[in-house]
């Protein structure tokens, strides 16, 4: 009897969410470093090979987490709507992520949220990966802007400011203010930023002062 191709895709998201799921658990309780892909298996129910089906590196296991927002910043350019700049599009698109909370713009103090990040932050191998996927996001995002000078000058310095304002408001979860508490100083902080871009660093900082 051939089964039905969606109940086929089911088992296959299941499988994939258990393994992902045991990972993570392992990898928050005993480190990074110190959980083997046998163990991560073994938890999962599976065998390696099985896993390296749905996996190819075990540094996937944490940062498919994060695999939606890959090239989000040059899909947000592609699809703003007419009469919108990139950058407007740009910073409204990071204001929606923090009145969501959403955790790739560092602002979600969920526990495990925020273990989460300090495990990819602070694990070597996880770090490296995560710098290669800001360059590919940048890559794309020059493209995006049309792939000259200007545009690669523009899409390097974007991405950098997505990460340093999702760094500076994890941190200050870390150190034990609220997302509630820390939100209008991150709104702050993204206008004054995105600012910088729009007018320039000496144009936004007297408008700041």
């Amino acid at each position: 009897m051939v089964e039905p191709a969606g109940l086929r895709a089911r088992k296959k998201a299941r499988t994939r969410d258990a393994i992902a799921d045991a990972a993570i658990t392992l990898f928050l309780a005993h480190g990074f470093d110190q959980v083997s892909v046998a163990d991560i298996a073994a938890a999962a129910e599976v065998s390696k090979p099985t896993l390296f089906r749905y996996f190819a590196t075990k540094e996937d296991l944490v940062l498919h987490r994060i695999a939606d927002h890959h090239g989000e910043a040059a899909r947000v350019v592609r699809d703003r709507p007419p009469g919108i700049s990139p950058l407007t599009a740009l910073h409204r698109h990071f204001r929606t992520g923090l009145d969501h909370r959403d955790p790739v713009t560092g602002l979600n103090d969920h526990p495990v949220v925020l273990t989460f990040h300090r495990l990819v932050f602070t694990t070597p191998s996880l770090a490296g990966r995560v710098t290669q996927y800001a360059l590919e996001n940048e890559e794309a995002l020059a493209t995006a802007l049309g792939d000259d000078i200007t545009a690669r000058l523009q899409a390097a310095q974007v991405i950098a400011i997505q990460r340093v304002l999702a760094r500076t408001t994890w941190q200050k979860l870390m150190n034990g203010q609220t997302a509630d508490a820390v939100y209008p100083e991150a709104v702050a902080d993204a206008d004054h930023a995105f600012a910088l871009l729009q007018t320039g660093t000496r144009d936004a900082t007297e408008a700041g002062s």
